[in-house]
């Protein structure tokens, strides 16, 4: 199996050489994603058999490349089987939606080569097994990830967003930083933003969905793998830093007008969530609760699942959108319903799955998450007896504006009347593209209904780090998940699915027999604007206004500006709004003037005449002689 999955990475990289080789010819788009999804779809079906056949089993093997008389090491075990899922489901679909996606590409031959590449590189961190075969594939990574960003680098602000996500992607070496950074945990997540809807659609939902996972997987397998679960206060730090994250990502979501931006920051608000169940797993573990660890981490690698579903189900609808209007920006949207129905249904799917709505699967690993909270009083420190409960508060928080912030994705989108002539011309995109958003439709109700399949399926993973699993749940009755005692916690979304459709098909047919006996007609309500318009609609700052005056001053640093005409003045009135993203302000924005102001003054050292540069080169062996002596 592991020769297998190496065979397959070695072929994705073949087929990135291809598609140079190809260059200009018409069919290589469809030739080169088409290869990589057979080669995706092998490694997923790899993967899924090792991972449900023989978890347990851990397959090792050294080839003879890379550094000199240590070769690189490779290793194949539930963990990675379980990432190479993640992986692999996100790279199929990714390829399977770039057939028909790709055909409305400008530069295909800034993309092609360095798709395969990508794909390539995140199996290979998976797969590696030593230092530095994992640090090389890990910044292979990041260079094909931003070759992609700046594939459309003519266009406004894609060269500075692929600037920052590789100074960003230079923490790699470091533990949590290098994770957290690559991940996109608060404050080290502002390349994020950027580079995100910098990249065309299907590399956004590979970046967001897979590539932000294996960040995950680096950290999960040198915290509970290679250092053995650390001290218990630095589970304080991580949940300090993952609460953190959850709110503000979710917060700076709702601020966006941009629909892949807002897709973006969304990406920070799970991170943060998958976070916390890794941090409830540190402090567990330490603490010799070893059960409860086995929760929370089940919850944290579910939602690892999860988010890599409905987030990538979530780009393609975007990237459709931007297909079918070339726009971003929501306030310039609307009524997309009527136009793109199939996209409409699929993308609202998504909405209700990252809010984590039942019977969706991005309910069950909130709910999981929940349920490691509810137990955290069995910590004996204080620090986590307080911390946890707040985390668990930021944690409820987020939910409710994650509803709240894809209320208005979906309605500014696709609802009301249409804005611009962009949105009122938009067509439904091609079968290919809907029928994977429909897909992951339905992998999110299935991961949401049948969640024991995917727990147990998680059991050997999870006993594997810290030594314990949470009790079967497929055998139980009607599909309930139990993961503590039935008189404590149970759910069951089977039951509440068929709870839903019969009270939804009742009250339909209720108010279609009893309430619309007589049509009755009038006026309607027209808010004090009797020319309808759709310049009266919500759009996307005023739906967010509310929030944004809350906590605009304290989180945002939010800038307003009204420029109303006097009395008797013909001219338009403008209203102006600049949210400002705190880390970027006080710890990014300073530290690249500082460094941009010692180039300048730096500068003129590149003009220097020889005698000059003898100098300076003298003067810099006297004084590293003398320190040699001091030291001495």
């Amino acid at each position: 199996m592991l020769i297998l999955a190496l065979s397959c990475a070695a072929a994705l990289l073949a087929i990135a050489a291809l598609a140079v080789a190809l260059g200009r010819v018409a069919s290589a788009s469809p030739i080169v994603y088409a290869a990589s999804l057979a080669a995706s779809l092998m490694l997923l079906a790899g993967a899924l058999v090792r991972l449900v056949a023989d978890p347990g089993q851990v397959s090792t093997l050294t080839l003879p490349i890379g550094l000199p008389g240590l070769g690189a090491h490779f290793r194949l075990d539930a963990l990675s089987a379980f990432f190479l899922v993640v992986a692999d489901l996100g790279g199929s679909a990714a390829s399977l939606y770039a057939l028909g996606y790709g055909r409305h590409e400008t530069a295909p031959r800034r993309v092609l080569p360095f798709f395969a590449a990508y794909l390539a590189a995140m199996n290979l961190v998976v797969l590696a097994d030593d230092a530095f075969t994992f640090l090389l594939t890990w910044e292979f990574m990041s260079l094909t990830s931003w070759a992609l960003v700046v594939a459309h680098h003519d266009e406004p602000g894609n060269a500075r967003a692929g600037y920052i996500y590789l100074v960003m992607a230079s923490f790699g070496t470091l533990v949590l930083i290098g994770a957290g950074s690559k991940a996109g945990v608060v404050p080290l997540h502002v390349w994020l933003p950027l580079a995100h809807p910098a990249a065309p659609s299907h590399v956004s939902a590979l970046m967001s969905g897979v590539m932000t996972k294996v960040a995950v997987y680096g950290f999960v397998r040198i915290v509970f793998d290679l250092i053995g679960t650390p001290p218990w206060w630095t589970s304080i730090i991580v949940l300090a830093f993952a609460g953190l994250t959850t709110v503000l990502g979710v917060l700076y979501a709702l601020m966006q007008h941009d629909l892949k931006r807002l897709l973006a920051y969304h990406t920070v608000e799970n991170i943060g969530i998958i976070f916390i169940g890794l941090g409830l797993a540190i402090a567990f573990q330490q603490n010799g609760i070893a059960w409860a660890a086995a929760l929370a981490l089940t919850a944290a690698l579910f939602h690892v699942l999860n988010h890599s579903l409905f987030k990538s189900l979530l780009f393609f609808g975007a990237g459709a959108v931007l297909s079918a209007t070339h726009e971003r920006d929501m306030e310039r949207l609307g009524g997309l319903i009527h136009r793109m129905p199939h996209t409409a249904v699929a993308f609202l799917i998504g909405c209700a799955a990252i809010s984590a709505l039942p019977p969706l699967n991005g309910f069950v690993s909130e709910w999981l998450t929940f349920q490691a909270i509810l137990v955290s009083p069995q910590l004996p420190q204080w620090g986590l007896k307080l911390m946890v409960p707040a985390v668990g508060a930021l944690l409820a928080l987020s939910a409710a504006l994650a509803a709240t912030c894809f209320v208005k994705a979906f309605g500014i989108t696709f609802l009301g009347r249409p804005r611009t002539g962009a949105a009122e011309a938009a067509q439904e995109v091609d079968r290919i593209s809907v029928a994977v958003m429909f897909a992951f439709a339905l992998l999110c109700f299935l991961a949401g209904i049948l969640p024991g399949l995917i727990i147990d399926r998680l059991g050997p993973v999870v006993h594997g780090l810290v030594g314990e699993m949470l009790p079967p749940q497929s055998g139980l009755a009607w599909l309930s998940i139990v993961p503590i005692a039935a008189g404590r916690s149970s759910y069951n979304g089977m039951i509440l699915l068929i709870f839903l459709a019969s009270s939804a098909t009742l009250t339909a047919i209720f108010i279609h027999r009893f309430a619309t006996r007589a049509t009755r007609r009038s006026a309607i309500w027209d808010c004090g604007y009797p020319q309808s318009s759709p310049a009266t609609e919500y759009t996307s700052s005023s739906f967010a206004m509310p929030i944004r005056r809350v906590f605009g001053s304290t989180v945002f640093a939010v800038r307003e500006k009204l420029d109303m005409p006097a009395p008797g003045e013909t001219r338009a009135g403008h209203f102006q709004v600049k949210v400002f993203d705190p880390a970027w302000r006080y710890a990014y924005g300073p530290l690249v003037r500082a460094a941009m102001k010692t180039a300048d003054r730096l500068n003129p050292l590149q003009f220097l005449t020889i005698r000059r540069y003898l100098t300076l080169t003298f003067s810099a062996l006297i004084l590293l002689l003398i320190l040699v002596a001091a030291w001495r």
